[in-house]
């Protein structure tokens, strides 16, 4: 539902927690990724810097979400609550995607260098959900983006957090 009398200030503080969320999908699930990957034969610890930084972002997402009912409007808190729900999941999606390579390092006797080929092969089936969450989120990341800057909110959110009645809604 879009709705009118949002000030231009709500709409920038609306984007700011899907452009943190798209900061650390990009930057860190891709880029950071990507140029880990060439050092993973050498120094395989370090791909954690990944999974590490992205539960820091995306803790903090989902506390300042919460926080977002006392210290924002109607419009900005609910875009928080969206970015924290995706938070939420992703989070799932990272520790899902943990247990699954902590699997497969206890069946290869714990050690990165006991790891056979079977074992990499099974580690790309246990990230490829990880890895295809990033891309869809990216998607609904920056729609939720432009979504922010032209006064829309999902209609589940409006539907749990009644908007206040001097808010006019235009479809």
């Amino acid at each position: 539902m879009i709705f009118e009398n949002i000030s231009d200030k709500e709409y920038k503080q609306a984007r700011h927690p899907h452009e943190f969320f798209l900061i650390n999908l990009i930057t860190n699930h891709i880029l950071i990724f990507v140029g880990l990957l060439g050092m993973a034969k050498q120094e395989p610890w370090a791909l954690l810097i990944v999974p590490t930084v992205s539960i820091v972002i995306l803790t903090y997402l989902v506390w300042r979400a919460a926080l977002s009912r006392k210290r924002d409007t109607w419009f900005v808190f609910c875009h928080w609550q969206l970015c924290a729900r995706r938070s939420r999941f992703f989070i799932g999606m990272i520790v899902l995607m943990g247990v699954g390579i902590a699997v497969i390092l206890a069946t290869a006797g714990g050690s990165v260098a006991d790891l056979k080929p079977g074992h990499y092969a099974i580690g790309g089936m246990v990230m490829l959900p990880t890895l295809f969450s990033v891309l869809v989120l990216i998607i609904m990341e920056s729609d939720a983006v432009h979504k922010a800057s032209i006064g829309d909110v999902p209609e589940w959110l409006v539907k749990k957090f009644p908007p206040p009645e001097e808010l006019s809604q235009n479809g």
